[in-house]
């Protein structure tokens, strides 16, 4: 099935939110990461139960740093 993560089509299957996050080398505990899901933000507590659904649209924010 296809979701959309930061504007770009992917292909999953069967997965949550954390393991899409671990999957992208994200740290799902990091200060600061925040992920909407469908344009809602998802709270962190939620984000290893909610599985993707087709057509999902996923907006993972994360800080950095830079100049």
């Amino acid at each position: 099935m296809n979701v959309v993560v930061n504007g770009e089509v992917e292909a999953v299957i069967g997965i949550s939110i954390l393991d899409l996050l671990l999957a992208k080398g994200i740290d799902p505990a990091a200060r600061g990461t925040a992920v909407a899901l469908n344009d809602a933000v998802l709270p962190r507590a939620r984000w290893p139960e909610r599985q993707l659904a087709a057509g999902d649209r996923v907006e993972i924010v994360r800080p950095f740093q830079g100049g």
